[in-house]
């Protein structure tokens, strides 16, 4: 199954090469060793180093209760995957498998935050919409500091999930430094269960949009035309199956009101998830052409074509991204873009480029691993620097409840 990581949870390799030769010297384990033999496709290496360690710590360490063969290997397999330097390829114990399965399901206990690295440190990509995460002040770009009072220099994506995510109604203390600020600051975060509804939609006249500054004279005349606008939060399991009843009452809509003007659909803070919706997004608004191209390990290139079965080819359209518009999100967002199909507003996006599958390891363990990157249709890789808006729109920081990008992006549905 191919996918988009969801960076809260942090997302095979195919190797084809020759057999590992390993040393075991005189390494006597404590526990019953159930497989040591290499699989055939594996590269030459020495282990003799490894093994060399363990005995050490298991003979020597001074607290034996800690002492735990299988985490051992765990924490062996976390740096190996770790020694690629791809924040997307990771290893996953089965608690954290299981926490990024339930996190695509779209139920887990958490703060609601989806986390991403820079620059190697974690940052929040996106507060999930009335998550605890938003209500405490989380923004998407915030750089984590500290959870609680450890310091998380030098923590993968992994242990940042593993270190915030907890039980309901247990508290985490974040030290954050938001976007333009020259101090850290704490939130104190109450953990509760999110359950996250991929696709919610509404109809309504401008003068009615609660969200838009009714101060200014941009919509003077218009005030009773009427936006769709459609929130697509994440690409999970339920996805598909919320589209297309959304898409089917809108489709029915606009048959029969004229006043309605076009459709906003807003993936901002989406962080991304499956491949496959993407691609079935893109097709409600694109009837042929790839949705997306992927490039493998070999340059080797094919596309992603949209299926032909949609039902808003013809609504004007205004996509919203920011910063927080991650994988999948950016790819419904830059084929709309190449295709010339809807206008994009707002900021540019968070930037990642590539494809993950997803193995399961049995045990309830998991491996995620990069296996291409995808690029629009153009040919367009957006990793590590994001897709550019047609329209550059800001928030608004001195007024909260008015939404300065989805104004923008109603006045150009609008404008004449």
């Amino acid at each position: 199954m191919f996918f988009l990581i969801l960076i809260s949870g942090c997302i095979g390799y195919y190797a084809g090469i020759t057999k590992i030769a390993v040393e075991w010297k005189n390494f006597q384990p404590s526990v019953e060793v159930v497989n040591k033999e290499p699989p055939p496709s594996v590269s030459k290496a020495d282990f003799a180093p490894l093994w060399t360690v363990m005995q050490k710590l298991e003979a020597t360490y001074y607290d034996r209760k800690v002492i735990d063969a299988q985490k051992f290997v765990d924490g062996a397999i976390t740096g190996l995957v770790g020694s690629l330097d791809d924040p997307y390829t990771v290893y996953l114990p089965p608690v954290k498998n299981n926490d990024f399965k339930q996190g695509l399901a779209g139920k887990f206990e958490g703060i609601g935050a989806e986390l991403g690295m820079k620059e190697k440190q974690i940052i929040i990509v996106a507060p999930l919409d009335g998550s605890p995460a938003q209500k405490a002040g989380l923004r998407a770009g915030d750089l984590i500091v500290k959870v609680n009072s450890d310091f998380t220099n030098g923590w993968s994506l992994s242990e940042a999930v593993d270190k915030i995510r907890g039980p309901k109604g247990t508290s985490v203390i974040l030290t954050v430094l938001q976007k333009s600020e020259l101090t850290t600051k704490e939130l104190a975060i109450i953990r509760d269960t999110i359950t996250i509804k991929s696709v919610i939609s509404w109809t309504k006249k401008i003068k009615d949009i609660d969200e838009l500054n009714k101060k200014t004279d941009v919509f003077k005349g218009v005030e009773n035309e009427k936006i769709t606008y459609v929130r697509l939060s994440q690409f999970g399991d339920n996805t598909n199956a919320e589209w297309q009843s959304v898409a089917v009452q809108i489709d029915r809509e606009l048959k029969v009101d004229k006043d309605i003007r076009g459709v906003v659909l807003d993936v901002r803070n989406n962080p991304g998830g499956y491949l496959t919706d993407a691609v079935y997004i893109i097709s409600e608004f694109i009837k042929d052409g790839a949705a997306v191209m992927q490039e493998d390990r070999n340059g080797d290139r094919i596309g992603y074509k949209v299926n032909g079965k949609g039902l808003l080819y013809k609504v004007p359209l205004v996509v919203l991204i920011n910063r927080g518009s991650a994988s999948a999100s950016e790819i419904v967002a830059g084929a709309i873009q190449d295709y010339k199909r809807g206008v994009l507003v707002g900021e540019t996006s968070f930037g990642k480029g590539t494809i993950q599958q997803a193995e399961d390891l049995g045990g309830g363990s998991g491996l995620h691993i990069t296996i291409a990157k995808w690029l629009t249709p153009n040919g367009n890789w957006v990793h590590q620097k994001g897709l550019t808006p047609d329209i550059k729109a800001d928030v608004d920081t001195k007024d909260p409840s008015h939404d300065a990008q989805l104004e923008k992006a109603v006045e150009e549905l609008v404008k004449e």
